[in-house]
């Protein structure tokens, strides 16, 4: 029989939730359509930046090289590259062998869009994924807004009689 604030303390972090989602809804539709992607700029940055590195590994680890291994390498490939103002793409096949064998018979992707077509997986980055999460997004929004389309109307019946 005492008085406990705890049921009213545990809300305040639920309000705060909703009040920044609120926020971003507010500010997320205008950014989405005027949002300016440079895709030549994109692709130049994943080259440069060694974002591709860890696909190098990926490769080393798929062909049996134990991942912490294969990062250890391709960190050690990523500083020579650096010392030396290389990218992946300028390495020649002779490089590539030196850093590792598995490297004489595969290679990671080059580019970003090689990149993200490796993640062929269900929730994965790769073009046909992607598109298939769209158009199943466009589904669920189209039996959503026909649900609050029906909710309108039956509340329009109400106070319109």
């Amino acid at each position: 029989m005492t008085y406990n604030k705890d049921s009213q303390e545990d809300k305040e972090g639920l309000i705060d939730s909703f009040d920044t989602i609120l926020a971003v809804l507010d500010v997320f539709p205008p950014m989405i359509a005027s949002i300016t992607v440079h895709g030549d700029r994109t692709a130049e940055a994943s080259i440069k930046d060694f974002t591709l590195a860890t696909d190098a590994a990926d490769v080393l680890a798929k062909a049996g090289v134990p991942f912490r291994e294969a990062h250890e390498i391709v960190g050690a490939l990523v500083g020579t590259c650096i010392r030396v103002g290389k990218t992946f793409a300028d390495l020649t096949d002779e490089e590539w062998a030196a850093i590792h064998p598995v490297f004489t018979t595969q290679r990671p992707p080059l580019d970003g869009l090689g990149s993200t077509e490796l993640r062929d997986l269900p929730g994965g980055t790769a073009p046909n994924r992607v598109n298939a999460a769209r158009e199943e997004l466009r589904g669920v929004l189209a039996s959503e807004t026909g649900w609050v389309n029906g909710k309108r109307a039956q509340q329009d019946a109400l106070f319109t009689r």
